[in-house]
């Protein structure tokens, strides 16, 4: 399965605005901080602020936060959110799906619990835990906060 540019820079925003928490975080410093494009960031944090993870607030002292703890924030909501609207192949598209194997093919039935499969491992994951103890990641991000107790899915925790 392949991941969105979307999807990518979302984390990127979100990690972002986790790391910084306690005050509002401007789409310039995101942009820098993220390599990504002040334009295609203005799409995905509304798309985040509709889908209720971000607070955006617009003005000269402007900027964005987390709509909630990081800690209630779980990877595959974010995920599933905004991948579904992506067919993993051609059978899966509503429109467009010219495959004549479709109603005869077993690939749709694997391809859709590989996909469940992916979205379970996500599932217990939380934001929190992606950048809590996450020194290098802190670096890059330049957090003014900290993280409390985050809890890291057994398999993402590495000997250093």
């Amino acid at each position: 399965m392949r991941v969105t540019k979307r999807t990518n820079i979302a984390m990127r925003v979100l990690m972002f605005c986790a790391a910084n928490t306690g005050r509002l975080v401007t789409k310039s410093e995101i942009a820098k901080a993220c390599n990504a494009s002040e334009n295609h960031l203005a799409q995905i944090i509304n798309q985040l602020a509709q889908l209720n993870y971000l607070h955006t607030q617009r003005g000269r002292n402007g900027g964005m936060e987390l709509a909630r703890p990081a800690s209630q924030i779980k990877i595959g909501d974010i995920f599933r959110a905004l991948e579904a609207p992506v067919p993993l192949a051609e059978c899966f598209a509503d429109v467009d799906n010219t495959c004549p194997l479709t109603e005869a093919c077993r690939l749709r039935t694997a391809l859709t619990d590989a996909a469940n499969a992916f979205y379970a491992t996500l599932d217990p994951i939380t934001l929190d835990a992606l950048i809590c103890d996450n020194a290098p990641l802190m670096d890059i991000l330049q957090p003014i906060g900290g993280c409390r107790g985050a809890q890291l899915a057994p398999d993402l925790v590495t000997a250093e």
